[in-house]
């Protein structure tokens, strides 16, 4: 069968583009099964979907299925998407976080054209819901853990499909397929665009057992499962060799969750000299499972830059409120060892979650100018369905969001209140954007730091837009959370 699996685009400040590896890690097994795949990410096509599918119905072999994938900020392009394919006959199916969050809302009578839904780690199921398709059977009667859909005009919502417990068993990514010259690096705010970028992503480890309380992983879950230290130089080395990539990004939620298997990747990395391409931990690394010894051996093992989740400097906020399971000393400890490794660090930070004050704010801040990171990406807290937050925030307050989309995490804007008389929309964003400027704009030291870097002037329309965002915003922005309406999600 003739497959395309995509992804809508991202429509957020950042113009970094990463591969969608959920995709690839979907096509590889619709591969390994024998069906022909194409991955779209409309991040970076320059033709609609259609085109290709008026293409391949030109050349006499039409595609069939379409499966997209969506996280909530982009489930209004996903079902834009599947709204243009469902008009050329095609069979539909969507997946991803939001799906496994809201199975059944893709299937109600305002979304005719998505046929099917699925929530869960797919890599099983859409194997032999393509299966069934192909031999022109109804996938609802296979019984099959995870797929949603519609029968006799009722919506029928199955179990969540089961965790894949042994990751080494999947076929690795098809990072082939991705048209890689046209994603741009993994940290384009401290190296600039490259435009000659062979930028991949790799994971290591699905889950996490922590919960914080903003943290939204439904499709991977709360239990870690890591894959063999042997699986992931394999792949790695296919990535360095066999696609010449020139920087990878390990993109778990925790990878060094087990210390001790941490350090053995990053031995063989060096022993195998697949060391020779940098590499950086993307989403970050908890600082309650590292050690001085963790960081030496990633700085011979090629590692370039790593992040860890800050999220508040404010010890009751981190303990009882943000629930992250760290400490601020700990927090200390891990930027000081990275530094002394001679990696280049990044600090995430929130503002904004439920309980904060002008007072905890400015705590994060202090801390942010103490830990002094390369990099100091400064978010506010956004509701997402399925967290503990999202929860808090139903009880308590109100979602500032006409649809979904309005939940991007890197829109510059207050999403939410709580109604106690001292959570304030307005206060958070001129925290948030203080933090910018004290950061980035009044340290003499910091300011010649960006001054002289290259990528500031190369980029330097962007860098323009984004310091307007950050450093001053507009007047539209000031008065959006006094003029939001209620939630309507």
């Amino acid at each position: 069968m003739r497959i395309i699996l995509a992804s809508p685009e991202a429509k957020v400040w950042s113009s970094r583009k990463h591969i969608p590896l959920g995709l690839g890690y979907l096509a590889a097994v619709l591969r390994e099964a024998g069906h022909d795949v194409l991955i779209y990410d409309a991040a970076i096509e320059d033709a609609p979907v259609t085109a290709y599918l008026d293409a391949a119905e030109a050349e006499g072999r039409p595609y069939e299925l379409v499966g997209i994938t969506a996280t909530t900020p982009l489930i209004n392009d996903a079902w834009e998407m599947a709204s243009l394919v469902k008009k050329r006959g095609l069979t539909t199916i969507l997946g991803g976080p939001h799906l496994t969050i809201m199975p059944a809302e893709s299937l109600g009578p305002e979304h005719p054209y998505v046929d099917y839904t699925f929530k869960g780690e797919a890599e099983h199921g859409i194997v032999e819901f393509v299966d069934a398709l192909e031999r022109g059977e109804r996938p609802e009667d296979r019984d099959i853990p995870g797929l949603n859909y519609r029968r006799n005009g009722e919506i029928v919502v199955s179990p969540i499909s089961p965790i894949i417990e042994d990751l080494d068993s999947l076929p690795f990514p098809a990072h082939d397929l991705f048209k890689i010259d046209q994603y741009t690096n993994l940290q384009p705010l401290t190296d600039g665009l490259d435009p000659h970028a062979r930028s991949f992503t790799i994971l290591t480890s699905r889950g996490c057992p922590y919960k914080c309380t903003f943290c939204s992983k439904p499709v991977t879950g709360n239990t870690w499962r890591g894959r063999s230290v042997e699986n992931v130089v394999a792949e790695w080395r296919w990535l360095v060799e066999g696609l010449h990539a020139t920087e990878i990004g390990v993109t778990d939620d925790i990878w060094n969750l087990k210390l001790p298997r941490a350090k053995a990747l990053c031995r063989r990395l060096a022993e195998e000299n697949l060391n020779t391409v940098e590499w950086t931990t993307v989403h970050g690394m908890k600082v309650n499972h590292a050690d001085p010894e963790l960081f030496q051996l990633m700085k011979a093992a090629g590692a370039k830059r790593v992040g860890f989740g800050v999220e508040s400097g404010d010890p009751w906020m981190l303990r009882h409120v943000i629930r992250k399971a760290q400490t601020l000393d700990q927090v200390r400890n891990a930027f000081r060892w990275a530094k002394a490794a001679d990696l280049q660090t990044m600090g995430f930070f929130i503002y904004g979650m439920p309980g904060d004050t002008e007072e905890t704010m400015e705590a994060t801040t202090q801390l942010a100018l103490e830990l002094d990171p390369d990099l100091a990406n400064f978010m506010l807290a956004g509701p997402f369905p399925g967290t503990a937050m999202w929860d808090v925030i139903m009880e308590q307050g109100e979602v500032f969001a006409k649809d979904w989309s309005d939940l991007a995490i890197h829109d510059q804007k207050a999403r939410f209140t709580i109604h106690d008389g001292q959570y304030d929309p307005d206060l958070v964003l001129r925290k948030w954007r203080e933090a910018y400027r004290r950061f980035y704009l009044y340290r003499p030291k910091r300011l010649w730091q960006k001054a002289t870097d290259k990528s500031l002037w190369m980029n330097l329309p962007e860098t323009i837009a984004n310091a307007r965002r950050f450093f001053l915003g507009s007047k539209e922005q000031a008065v959006e959370a006094r003029q939001s309406q209620k939630a309507t999600v």
